[in-house]
Parts: structure tokens; sequence; C-alpha cells
């Protein structure tokens, strides 16, 4: 990673309180049935009788439980990325942020949403919309990634 360019370490900033980890404090689970069949996207075809078993979504979503959080987009920066206002992002600190990432970076404090683009030296946080520039944020102190996107929730 380009010098000037620091990740933070697990323990020094703790999202926790920003939102809540899985699986929940009170232990519930949560099991959805999870059916055999896979769907056509394209043109349809029978679909089978028979489940497998419960799903667990957290199972699929949560690759490291103790480095994973939860946050709320807001805005429409990353709307090319397929993260709109209000969607539910699965951030994982375990992950390393390598270039074209999507990543939480904290700048001065606030906590944005971008695609890395680390080349030549350079640390270019890349928003995912025309409307919005990118910030250069090379060799700055006050920037540190908090973890990377593995999953985005929206509903359609």
């Amino acid at each position: 990673m380009p010098a000037g360019f620091p990740v933070s370490p697990a323990r020094s900033v703790s999202p926790a309180s920003a939102a809540p980890r899985a699986p929940s404090a009170s232990g519930v689970r949560v099991a959805c049935p999870l059916l055999l069949a896979r769907v056509a996207a394209g043109f349809p075809s029978p679909a089978d009788d028979y489940l497998d078993r419960p799903l667990d979504i957290a199972e699929h979503l949560i690759r490291h439980p103790e480095a994973t959080f939860f946050l709320r987009a807001q805005g429409q920066s990353m709307i090319g990325a397929g993260i709109h206002d209000g969607d539910l992002l699965v951030v994982d600190r375990a992950v390393e942020p390598v270039h074209n990432k999507v990543a939480i970076v904290a700048v001065d404090g606030e906590l944005t949403v971008k695609r890395l683009h680390l080349r030549a030296g350079r640390v270019v946080l890349l928003p995912e919309n025309p409307d919005y520039e990118p910030l250069d944020v090379t060799g700055r102190d006050d920037v540190h990634v908090w973890g990377v996107v593995t999953y985005v929730v929206h509903a359609l």
C-alpha cells in the first residue's frame, strides 16, 4: 500500500457503536428455508418440491464475524457500484484494502464509501457516479481505511 495511507488496525477504531455485529448480541439467529432448486434468470425451469437445510444468511455474508460490521449507505456517490442510499453494507476489516476494492474510509474523521485507486504511489478515492469528483488523499495523515465492503443488501 502506498505510504501515507494507513490501514486502521482492527482494535484501534471500534465500529461496534456504529452498527451491530453478527451474530447479534442476543445470539438470535434467523434461519429461513433454502430451496434446493435454482431459479432461472432466463427461461423458466421446473421447480423442485423439496427444501435444503435452513439457511442462515449470516453464514453467506460474514466470513470473519469478529471483524465484520454493518453500515447504512447515505447518498448517491456509489450508485454505479450498486450501492444506493439506505443500502446495508457488510464491511469486513479482515479483508485487505487493495486497488479497486470498495472500502469504508475515514477522511478527517468522516466516513465515506469509495473505490480505492492505488497506483503509482497515489491514493485516490473514486466515486461511482459522474456527478461526484474523485478525492486524492495521497500523503494525508487523517485518512484511515475502516474495512472493505464485501456485500450490499438493498430492496428492489
